[in-house]
């Protein structure tokens, strides 16, 4: 099968940078790295399917490749690409269940106290690692009991309509199951800046647990579906907003370049709210006013898809804006987990390997808490160093005076 990353694996000019930006080339030796698992699989590939290597599910999808690549080759994409098309692997019940983000929020949430008590206990994480694969190292996050959009449309719903200026947000899995306080956050500041918040009607899984693990005819459907609801949030709405760097990354990018799913109605609406955030400030459209007693110390991570989309800066800015913050921007490191990557027993200890320089530079610092756009690596830093970790939409919300700036936006 051919596939259409062929006009561009041509531009490899086999510097190897990509192999040498790579977090998992220095920790496992099984994977053969992003040169030849990409463009250099890619051309034994498309001629007989023979070559293709299973060895490249060991890929992070993490995209450091593409972004160290000099020539613009879409070296993870042609690796997940390949493996769409030619892995004969079918995924096991653990990956289904792993990326079935929605299915599993759903069962979980009226039972959330209880799972929340039983998945950490010994017997039931033996039986996780043993039967199913999942390492019994790994913290699984907490589910809520309350659903963001159960809070929403209870708490939040009515008063958006009083807003002149709207925008569209896709809270994503994470705030609608495991963590609402994000959404809640989001809805605090978005209104203290003048805008009504609508959430997208009955939106899914962005689909990119589904890409990594095998089911990627279960992300087509979630695609669709959402490029469709995405669509019908436009009018009346200035932007559609996220708050998780991978969501609005695989929505703006994975849909089109990996899926094939058209997504050119909506594409350019779809922005990190950081970034819709930053750019509101900088035009002056809106003010801010801080809360004068509020300090941190406070250790940025930039997630690797944020890095791929280049808007990492956005989020540094606005968190240096607030006064009172003394702000760290940690360097450049993956932090291994990868979304379910790093949930599965093969993968942990490279996972962990992967996402120790970026633990001991936390260490080092010691921040009162650290900032990250990312669930995930929220999941493993949390996990792997004690330290908590924010969303800067979140630190927002704690560092404005909310009602003085809703004043100062004339709300």
């Amino acid at each position: 099968m051919k596939t259409e990353n062929i006009d561009n694996f041509e531009q490899c000019i086999k510097c190897t940078i990509c192999t040498v930006y790579c977090p998992v080339v220095p920790v496992n030796p099984a994977y053969p790295g992003p040169k030849q698992a990409g463009p250099d699989g890619e051309r034994l590939r498309i001629k007989n399917n023979y070559f293709f290597d299973e060895a490249l599910k060991y890929c992070l999808n993490c995209k450091r490749c593409d972004v160290a690549c000099p020539s613009g080759v879409r070296i993870s994409d042609m690796i997940q690409e390949a493996r769409i098309n030619f892995s004969k692997k079918k995924p096991k019940l653990r990956d289904m269940m792993l990326a079935s983000t929605d299915f599993m929020g759903t069962m979980a949430t009226p039972f959330a106290p209880v799972v929340n008590a039983v998945l950490p206990l010994k017997p039931v994480k033996a039986v996780l690692d043993g039967v199913m694969g999942i390492d019994h190292r790994r913290q699984f996050p907490k589910y809520t009991g309350t659903k963001f959009e159960t809070w929403f449309k209870k708490e939040a719903a009515d008063r958006q309509a009083g807003f002149k200026r709207h925008i569209a947000y896709f809270h994503g899995c994470y705030v609608n199951y495991n963590y609402p306080q994000l959404g809640k956050d989001f809805v605090k500041v978005m209104n203290a800046l003048g805008y009504g918040v609508n959430l997208i009607d009955k939106e899914k899984c962005c689909g990119v647990a589904m890409i990594v693990n095998g089911m990627a005819d279960s992300a087509k459907k979630n695609a669709r579906h959402n490029v469709n609801a995405l669509s019908k949030a436009i009018p009346g709405n200035e932007k559609i907003l996220t708050s998780s760097s991978t969501c609005v990354l695989t929505m703006r990018d994975e849909y089109p370049e990996l899926l094939k799913v058209d997504n050119s109605a909506v594409r350019d609406s779809l922005a990190l709210g950081t970034k819709f955030i930053f750019s509101l400030i900088d035009s002056g459209k809106v003010k801010l006013a801080f809360k004068k007693d509020y300090k941190a110390r406070i250790a940025y991570h930039t997630p690797c898809h944020l890095e791929k989309l280049g808007w990492g800066v956005f989020s540094t800015s606005v968190l240096k804006m607030i006064p009172g913050v003394e702000f760290t921007l940690l360097d450049s490191n993956c932090c291994g987990i990868s979304g379910t990557y790093g949930f599965k027993k093969e993968n942990y200890d490279a996972s962990q390997a992967i996402g120790a320089p970026l633990f001991e530079q936390i260490s080092r610092i010691n921040p009162d808490f650290v900032a990250c756009d990312c669930e995930t690596c929220k999941w493993q830093i949390e996990m792997s160093t004690g330290y908590t970790v924010k969303n800067p939409i979140s630190i927002l919300a704690e560092a404005l005076d909310l009602e003085e700036t809703a004043k100062l936006n004339n709300q």
